[in-house]
């Protein structure tokens, strides 16, 4: 289903939409929709970018660690009664 949406532009914005859907040979509401997807993904992909940023920044720092068969041994240990 579908539902719509109002929005309140000042004229020269308005202009401006209708300038850009023209230039590529869309509605506006056609391009506002096509904008409105685009925004949303960007902005779940700012969410991604910033896990990476975190993660860069763990990473940047030396944490001591056994190895892998030391962090096992130690991890069964745990699990016994």
């Amino acid at each position: 289903m579908s539902k719509r949406l109002q929005v309140l532009l000042a004229d020269e914005e308005m202009a401006a939409l209708h300038e850009l859907a023209a230039r590529e040979g869309v509605t506006v509401s056609q391009w506002v929709r096509q904008s409105l997807r685009e925004a949303g993904r960007r902005r779940a992909s700012g969410d991604v970018e910033r896990r990476l940023a975190t993660v860069r920044a763990a990473v940047a720092h030396g944490f001591p660690a056994p190895d892998v068969e030391q962090m096992l041994a130690e991890i069964e240990h745990g699990y016994a009664p």
